[in-house]
């Protein structure tokens, strides 16, 4: 045997004994207000580890290859969530970026996607314009927006005899939103009705006495509230101690959520209409075994944040399946009109606007042996009020469909 002959011999040996490559994992970019808002976002990143461990446990992505998110910090601030996404998508190579989840920090980075032309599914920034009027082809959003849950509670707040309003949120793009869109929608309802004060505290800084004190002054027959975390449990025991929600009906947006609920504990208000995640009354097979598996994985109870994360990576690992590859425009074609299925059901990503259709409950806030509960809800699917596919077109920018 010559010299050539025997190590071709031995490359052989050598390349049967050798135990075969792992496939190269498919990586997305995820973004998120861990350090921020820890009270929504670490059960979001328990929902969307659960749901990786139960992908990859099946056999992964495009045909057996591991999905793996690599999650990045951005502290509430769209400085911070941008550096992030840059580092990610250079250094990190992923093929898609997730998350965020203020307004501001969300349209930042759908920003980035599409100057850097890379798909980005944002999974709970709530705002509007996030699909309509700053929406661009390379983003598509999970939660439903802040239309469809003002919508939601416009209807809801259009069958009381209130006709004075008064309304308080945070100063900026998703509380104003909110309010908004609230008007327009109850105004269109109740032509009779009128709003007669408004409060504009800056995130998370509610100087919580002399807010409740100038709604009071206004004497509304009820009040639209947009606060949530830290701000909403100020305004909650501030206005229970002065009696502003004494016989005064409130409509409330994402108090229901668990996430506020639970901080809330025995100062939960009872009889607001709100929108919501009642998740230990929501008793269809998928949503049971999903509690189920969550609860032994974690050693805690869901969150709506939990759902988020966890329909988030569902949602990544069916786009992949769909495009059967990594690259950008087989990615965009995917996610327009996708379905998959989630624990509460079959959600979709509309072409029209690339918002899903993942729905809210509404229902009513109540104290149950000393905690905060969610009660007398339905789900409504986000397709009953979203705009029909004609009208979203035209509230996005030319050419960007």
């Amino acid at each position: 045997m010559n010299l050539r002959s025997a190590l071709a011999v031995l490359a052989a040996t050598l390349g049967l004994a050798a135990p075969a490559r792992a496939a190269e994992p498919v990586k997305i970019g995820e973004i998120n207000s861990y350090s921020r808002i820890p009270a929504f976002t670490l059960p979001y990143r328990n929902g969307w580890e659960l749901a990786v461990e139960q992908i990859n446990a099946k056999g992964g992505v495009l045909g057996g290859r591991p999905l793996a998110i690599i999650a990045r910090d951005d502290a509430g601030t769209p400085e911070q969530a941008l550096t992030a996404a840059n580092e990610l998508v250079r250094r990190e190579g992923v093929v898609m970026l997730a998350g965020t989840y203020l307004s501001n920090v969300g349209l930042a980075v759908a920003d980035y996607a599409a100057k850097r032309k890379v798909v980005f599914l944002a999974s709970e920034p709530l705002t509007d314009a996030m699909v309509w009027s700053h929406g661009n082809a390379y983003t598509f959003r999970l939660r439903p927006s802040t239309y469809v849950q003002t919508a939601i509670l416009a209807r809801e707040a259009a069958k009381l005899p209130a006709k004075r309003w008064a309304t308080i949120a945070p100063n900026y793009e998703y509380g104003q939103s909110a309010v908004d869109n609230f008007k327009k929608l109850l105004k269109a309802a109740r032509p009779d009705v009128e709003f007669v004060a408004e409060q504009w505290p800056a995130l998370f800084k509610l100087d919580a006495g002399p807010t409740v004190e100038a709604l009071e002054q206004a004497k509304p027959d009820a009040i639209f509230n947009v606060t949530f975390s830290s701000d909403l449990s100020k305004f909650v025991r501030e206005g229970t101690a002065r009696g502003l929600f004494a016989k005064r009906p409130v409509v409330s947006l994402l108090t229901g959520e668990p996430d506020y609920l639970v901080p809330l504990g025995a100062e939960t208000p009872q009889g607001w209409i709100v929108t919501g995640y009642p998740w230990d009354a929501i008793d269809t097979p998928a949503h049971t075994a999903f509690v189920s598996a969550y609860r032994a994985r974690f050693h805690e109870d869901p969150r709506m944040g939990s759902l988020v994360g966890y329909n988030m990576a569902l949602a990544a690992a069916a786009a992949l399946d769909r495009a059967g590859s990594t690259k950008t425009p087989d990615l965009m074609k995917a996610l327009a009109g996708l379905s998959f299925d989630s624990p509460t059901g079959t959600i979709t990503f509309r072409a029209a606007d690339h918002q899903s259709t993942m729905g809210a409950w509404v229902g009513k806030t109540a104290l149950v042996n000393g905690e905060g509960k969610m009660v007398d809800w339905r789900y409504v699917d986000g397709a009953e009020v979203l705009p029909d596919a004609a009208t979203a077109k035209k509230l996005r920018p030319a050419g960007k469909q």
